[in-house]
This record gives C-alpha cells, structure tokens and sequence, in this order.
C-alpha cells in the first residue's frame, strides 16, 4: 500500500482555456490580406502605412504563436507563468493565448511488459516472475505535476507491486489447498491490478488490464522442485493404482465366496490377496504358473 502526506494536495485536472482554432485561423487569413495591402501602400509612397504594417505584422505575429493541434486521445495542460490554468482535450487545431504555456500529453493506452525479477514466495523459495500490463492517463494535471516522470514512475511501480504480490502467496500448492501463484491466475493478476491502481493513482494513472508473461522457479531450484513434482505425481498415481487394486481384490473375493467357486481358508486368501496385488499393481507384466495338481 501508498501512502501519501496529507499535507501535500494533489494537482486535479480542470477544463482548460483552449479555444476553437479555425476562427482564429480565419482572422489571421484577414490580417494577411491587410497586411499585404498595406505593404503595396506603402511601396506605392504612402509614409501613413509604416504604422499601419506596423500594427498589422505585431497582430500577425500575436495570433500565429497561439496555435497548437491535439491529436485524437491526446491533451494539453496550461499554464500561465508555471501556474495551472486547466487541460484541453478538445482534438483538432486550437488557439490560446500566446503567453501561455502548452504541454501536450498522450491519453492512448500504454502497453508495458516488465523486466524478470527474483522474487521469494510464501514459503521463502526464489522464483522468476515478469508482468505485462495495460495502462493509461486519466488524470492529465497528477501525471505532469504531481510525478517528475510519469513513464518511469510507472515502470518503477510496477516492480514492486510484482514484488508485493508475489511474495503474498506461494507459488504452488501439491495439496491444492491454498491459493497459488500458479494456480490462481485471475485471482493474482486481480490483486496486482488493484495493487497498481492504488500505486499509480497519485500519478493519475489507471490500470485497465494486467496479468504474468513469466512465472517460474528460481534456476537454482528449477530441478529440485521438477523432481518434487514428479515424485508428487508418481505417488498420487500409485494412491489411484492401489485404491483400484484393493476395491477388484475384494470383489474378486466376494464373487468368489458368494458363487461357491473354491472355498478359501484365511491362508489360501492372503497368498490370493497378496498375488493379486502384485498382478494389479505390479509394473511389469506377470508371468502365470499353472498349477495341475490339487490346490492344496
């Protein structure tokens, strides 16, 4: 989690001065013409048009320095000598006064896929782990005022939320019984989205998607948790072998006693038992020895 002076009041995004650009340009078409005229005056030996061409360049001049153009998904912050007068969102071609200061800023989404960290899990076991996220500018005065580089502010905050999170759970669980790195995917990338959006929200940045590109055991250990693995895998496929084995030996033997087939005493039935386990559960093929004389 953030925290934040309370001292210090966060820049909020207002509405700003821009005004519509086509006018203006119409009235600088104007002063073009006029200008011209007076310059054709003042060639043809009138002395009263010097001021007159005078005026008309300064006022061509005002009006030519005011323009800006705004892009689609695209703002402009502006200040009047370092002071925050409101941000233009308006696209296509505007004016504002010359004297004020014009800082556009990009509102489209931000693809960022960060760099590979070590992290340890839970459990203190080291992991590699990189995310990929979706973000943009929502609050244009936070994210030029309120941080010295919004950018960077972002790649930095994104390495310790990825830190945060995932250090908070372990990264897998053999027995499925708790919440894992691995295992529960939106679930994570949902608690490190809202880990972001609380990060990023004093550079007035959102978070509109996010999720893991990496995520894997430390090289150090990568073998040994394989081999865990493995061993897991092998026992809970032996659990399923016997449990199949024990439930055929004794329908075996029900079917055998209900049907008057052979009658078996408590000896006869554990060497039955005990061969049949070995056929069932055995991982080479049995060879049968037949037996011609009596069974006992």
């Amino acid at each position: 989690m953030t925290t934040h002076d309370p001292a210090r009041q966060p820049s909020l995004e207002r509405a700003g001065v821009g005004s519509n650009g086509i006018a203006m340009l119409f009235l600088l078409l104007i002063n073009l013409v006029t200008l011209g005229a007076a310059l054709l005056a003042l060639v043809g030996g009138e002395p009263s048009a010097v001021l007159g061409v005078i005026a008309l360049s300064l006022t061509f001049a005002f009006i030519a320095t005011g323009f800006y153009m705004l892009q689609p998904n695209e703002g402009a912050a502006i200040t009047l000598f370092g002071d925050y007068k409101g941000t233009d969102r308006v696209n296509g071609l505007r004016w504002t006064w010359p004297w004020m200061g014009k800082q556009k800023i990009s509102l489209r989404a931000n693809n960022l896929i960060s760099q590979q960290i070590k992290v340890n899990d839970l459990r203190g076991n080291p992991i590699e782990i990189a995310a990929q996220l979706v973000w943009r500018v929502t609050d244009t005065a936070q994210a030029l005022f309120d941080v010295d580089d919004y950018r960077g502010f972002v790649t930095a905050q994104v390495e310790v939320a990825v830190r945060t999170i995932g250090a908070r759970y372990p990264y897998d669980d053999f027995e499925h019984k708790e919440v894992t790195l691995r295992g529960d995917h939106e679930r994570v990338s949902g608690e490190l989205r809202a880990e972001l959006i609380n990060r990023l929200s004093v550079a007035g940045i959102t978070v509109d998607e996010c999720g893991f590109t990496h995520l894997a055991y430390a090289p150090e250990i990568a073998g040994a948790m394989l081999r865990r693995q493995q061993a897991a895998a092998v026992v809970a496929a032996r659990e399923t072998l016997v449990a199949g084995a024990v439930g055929m030996v004794e329908m075996a033997l029900a079917q055998l006693s209900e049907k008057n087939v052979v009658e078996l005493d408590d000896e006869r039935k554990a060497a039955m038992v005990s061969n049949l386990m070995v056929v069932l559960c055995g991982e080479r093929e049995t060879q049968p020895i037949v037996n011609a004389g009596s069974l006992y």
